[in-house]
């Protein structure tokens, strides 16, 4: 479990608002030649209305009933794929008396169909090596359902019966009535786990902008009346009318031939025929004319925010070159907006937490400029005054000729990387990307034609064009203001209302010129060369020692083209600090990166770095302080000079301390408002018996730490203790060895780690429950959460246990699906996981947990105690061992044709060589689990009288 801070601090960094992010365009794979074979796009593909030329690596195909399909072969990572398979028709096709069965629909296409038993569907695809969720997975929107497959392998032993699965659930779904009503509960529960305070704003947020529009009026989620009591020609009534060959689309990616896979494809769905009439079209509403409008929203638990909207008729042009065009021009603009709103919110006393400018369609029905706003209680008419003039700052002076050349650079730059990394993209990313493309009626395009196509849209562009583009953001019907607000707003929408008026007739000055700036830190001493090198071979790993103390490990890879992962670990992290008080040096992680560099503010290290590839994040870990980036060959200089400077120089700047600080209630009362948030704001510190570095403070805690103890503690922290540098990626070892000789090598000797305090290696499971712990959320009182665990061990020495424990936990899970949410519909998504910890000696645990209603949470413990003790009373049978066990060796093999696992595993290669054995027995270790492991470790370890209990129900509900 991650500690109850570390999720704040992640709390933290979300409110900063992103609505301005430049649009995306659509990736593909590198173009080839097209095999002689290939079919010719017909109508339905978007690239036959556009001028734009779809990626030539994609085969697509129309068979005769008017399916449509889509391949492309990747080999990233090596003998997988992914299946999408899209239909046509989500919530909007629902007429009245079926508001949520297009949802419903899909979760029934698990339940039994023609070949395939109730239950039975999900144990073929666990055997095949697909974990439920992870790799097995579908969603429904407001204009298209999908069903996602991630495939192991590309045997004909896997791939055969995944198409028959597919074709089955889009075909032959029997929706027997026991089943619908089996599943009803588990919709519900659904429903129940996805009332937040953010999705009742949204409801609020499309009833404002799209009133009387159809897209107002049907959430996918739907209506429980019709949950709970539609019969199933309903269900029969909308699968016959909208899951058709006509309005369905197959993608597959990976490492598959193209040739077969098409035949595949063909033989699977070719003999499908439609049921029934198509479906008809839904009557999506027209924008009607509005005057400026202002709705407050008060939800308790909800982050304090104004949206400002400008809403307008839906583009429904088609996808060409001159639409791609004016995107981009409206892009930059926006961005340069969307800069300057960042800085603002990082700057002493900002305004606002965080403010964003955006253009979106929203599914056919409308289109619409946002202006978004995020901040503290109390503080709205600053924050709305602030946006509001800076938005209208750009829209009558624009932007200036340096702001677009520095967007116009970090845009191509961005694009030229995804052309030179094309060839070694995921597969999962690329068939996202292509339903995407499908569903919003893009062109499937190349990375070099996305390029290609930027630089055209560039090439002599002016900043009078660009300011034409990202002022018609704000202009249409409106403005629709919607006040999102935990607490009452003095004066309501009147007073609002009044003070955007004020607002918009105060006069604006233009922007003042920016400094130039140079980057200061690219020496950093004498270079310095190694004064050990060894090579690990069968890991591909070399290790290196530089004079000064330095450790560096390098992996070259061929995994990603052009991606290079780095870290470096340094310190004793939360160790250094005491198990029995809080101190302010534990709220370190909110300066270290947004605190920028000495000389260079975060912002000023942005701009003086564009065009540039680096990234960079300081967070304070259990064990260390870690540095970590990704960059590119040609910058991984760069990219070390930056985290070098980091560990040297840090900024330690206050203002995003003093925001933090200011945010706390904020952050807390967000996260008692649902059981989840309560859970974990609380767990990490009972599960770890009180430890105060793992414990949340409390907003008063908070608002007395000074930033001067903060600063000093960091600065002692990290001027102490070798630094262990990682490296792994599309790179030259040599290159790199002199890269860090030149940065961390050449600093002085830092000498040994420091001591831990006494008492801050340990930790401790609490002690055993005779009664759950009682915990309670302000959210609505239908919600609850029930958890147990028992302790089990560490895997700081031997992690063979740790991963044995981590099956049982998957078998647990399996157990989970079946009893709670099949059979019972106690919960939705009920979750076992098994946690067990690299650094403290002895300490770990098997959880379980779940959303229930209160009133089930007694028998939701009894039916969790029921199963423990079956798994320890009887083995598990080979096949739920083979369905647990396949899905995380799989797992396991996926991960290790990625640079992220392997900068895992060789993070501390040197300081713990021991666990370099760990990463080469880790799959032959999941492999050789039996079912006498898993009894033995049941046996041992879920007891009864070891378990720890809690319960989270609503205020309203305590006793």
């Amino acid at each position: 479990m991650r500690s109850a801070r570390h999720l704040l601090l992640v709390a933290v960094s979300g409110l900063a608002l992103t609505t301005g992010a430049f649009p995306a365009l659509a990736q593909g794979a590198a173009p080839v030649a097209a095999s002689a074979s290939q079919v010719a796009p017909s109508n339905p593909w978007a690239q036959a209305a556009s001028d734009i030329p779809a990626d030539p690596a994609v085969r697509y195909g129309l068979l005769p009933n008017g399916m449509r399909y889509a391949l492309l072969k990747n080999a990233t990572p090596p003998g997988q794929a992914s299946f999408r398979l899209r239909i046509d028709a989500g919530s909007l096709m629902e007429r009245d008396d079926q508001k949520g069965l297009a949802h419903f629909m899909e979760h029934m296409a698990f339940n039994g169909t023609k070949d395939v038993p109730e239950n039975e569907m999900m144990r073929i695809l666990e055997r095949l090596g697909l974990a439920f969720g992870a790799d097995t997975n579908a969603f429904t929107s407001f204009d298209q359902t999908a069903y996602m497959l991630e495939l192991p392998n590309t045997k004909d032993e896997t791939v055969d019966p995944s198409l028959h699965i597919l074709r089955e659930m889009i075909s032959a779904a029997l929706m027997a009535p026991e089943a619908i009503d089996s599943e009803r509960g588990v919709i519900v529960g659904e429903e129940r786990t996805r009332d937040t305070p953010q999705f009742r704003v949204l409801k609020t947020q499309l009833g404002l902008l799209a009133p009387g529009q159809r897209l107002s009026q049907r959430l996918p989620i739907g209506d429980l009346d019709v949950i709970r009591t539609a019969p199933r020609q309903r269900f029969v009534d909308f699968y016959d009318a909208y899951y058709r060959p006509s309005r369905a689309t197959f993608i597959a990616v990976g490492d598959f031939d193209v040739d077969a896979m098409e035949a595949k494809v063909r033989a699977a769905f070719a003999d499908w025929a439609p049921k029934a009439p198509d479906g008809p079209e839904p009557d999506l509403g027209t924008v009607a004319a509005r005057q400026p409008q202002t709705s407050i929203i008060v939800e308790p638990g909800i982050q304090s925010s104004i949206q400002i909207n400008w809403i307008k008729a839906p583009d429904l042009s088609p996808d060409t070159v001159a639409e791609r065009e004016a995107d981009i021009r409206r892009g930059l603009g926006l961005a340069v907006l969307n800069r300057r709103l960042g800085e603002i919110a990082r700057a002493d006393n900002p305004p606002f937490i965080g403010a964003g400018a955006g253009y979106q369609s929203l599914f056919d029905s409308l289109d619409a400029g946002t202006l978004s706003v995020a901040f503290n209680p109390g503080g709205w008419k600053r924050a709305l005054e602030t946006v509001e003039q800076e938005s209208r700052r750009l829209a009558q002076y624009g932007v200036t000729e340096a702001e677009l050349q520095r967007e116009i650079v970090n845009t191509r730059t961005a694009l030229q990387n995804a052309v030179a990394s094309a060839a070694t993209r995921s597969t999962p990313a690329l068939a996202s990307a292509l339903l995407s493309a499908v569903n919003d009626e893009q062109v499937f395009s190349a990375p070099q034609t996305n390029l290609d196509l930027f630089n055209k849209a560039v090439e002599g562009l002016t900043v009078a064009q660009v300011d034409q583009a990202a002022r018609a953001v704000f202009e249409g019907q409106g403005p629709l203001v919607l006040f999102s607000s935990p607490v009452p707003v003095e004066g309501g929408e009147a007073a609002v209302t009044a003070a955007l008026e004020a607002s918009r007739n105060t006069p604006v000055q233009a922007r003042a010129a920016e400094a130039e700036l140079k980057w200061p830190y690219d020496a950093f001493g004498a270079p310095a060369q190694p004064a050990a090198r060894s090579e690990v071979a069968d890991l591909g790993a070399t290790l290196v020692r530089f004079p000064n103390g330095t450790l560096l490990n390098i992996k070259k890879t061929d995994f990603r083209a052009d991606q290079v992962l780095v870290s470096a670990r340094t310190g004793l992290g939360e160790l250094g600090l005491p198990a029995d008080r809080l101190t302010p040096v534990s709220m370190a992680s909110t300066i270290l990166t947004a605190g920028g560099l000495g000389k260079l503010s975060l912002d000023e290290m942005n701009r003086v770095l564009s065009g540039r590839t680096y990234s960079a994040a300081v967070n304070q870990a259990t064990d260390a302080y870690v540095f970590s980036g990704a960059t590119k060959p040609a910058d991984l200089q760069l990219e070390l000079q930056v985290l070098a400077a980091y560990l040297t120089d840090p900024g330690l700047r206050a203002a995003p301390f003093e925001q933090t600080k200011a945010l706390f209630p904020q952050i807390l009362a967000q996260l008692g408002a649902t059981p989840r948030g309560v859970f974990q704001r609380d767990a990490s510190g009972l599960l770890t018996g009180g430890d105060a570095r793992e414990t949340t403070p409390t907003a008063e805690q908070v608002a007395a730490m000074q930033i001067d103890d903060v600063r000093n503690g960091v600065r002692s922290a990290l001027a102490q203790g070798p630094v262990e540098i990682t490296v792994v990626g599309d790179v030259d070892v040599d290159a790199v060895i002199a890269a860090v000789g030149s940065t961390f090598g050449a600093l002085p000797p830092r000498g040994a780690a420091p001591t831990p305090p006494a008492g801050s290696t340990e930790r401790k499971f609490p002690a055993p429950t005779a009664t759950p712990v009682q915990l309670h959320h302000t959210g609505p009182a239908e919600q609850a959460l029930g958890f147990i665990a028992w302790p089990t061990t560490d895997q700081v020495h031997d992690r063979k246990t740790a991963r044995q424990l981590s099956i049982l936990s998957d078998v647990l899970q399996l157990r989970l699906n079946d009893e709670i949410r099949e059979k019972q519909g106690l919960a939705y998504s009920p979750s076992a996981g098994s946690t067990s910890s690299n650094v403290f000696p002895g300490y770990g645990y098997i959880a379980v947990t779940a959303e229930t209603p209160p009133a089930a949470l007694p028998k939701l413990f009894e039916t969790v105690d029921a199963i423990a003790a079956d798994l320890r009373d009887h083995p598990v049978s080979e096949d739920e061992l083979n369905r647990a066990r396949r899905p995380a060796v799989e797992r396991i093999r996926r991960n290790m044709a990625d640079n992220g696992y392997w900068l895992t595993q060789l993070s501390q290669a040197q300081s713990d060589p021991a666990g370099l054995d760990q990463t080469r027995n880790q799959l032959s270790t999941l492999e050789a689990v039996t079912a006498a492991d898993l009894q033995a470790l049941a046996r041992r370890y879920l007891k009864p009288d070891a378990a720890w209990r809690a319960e989270v129900t609503a205020q309203a509900a305590a006793k």
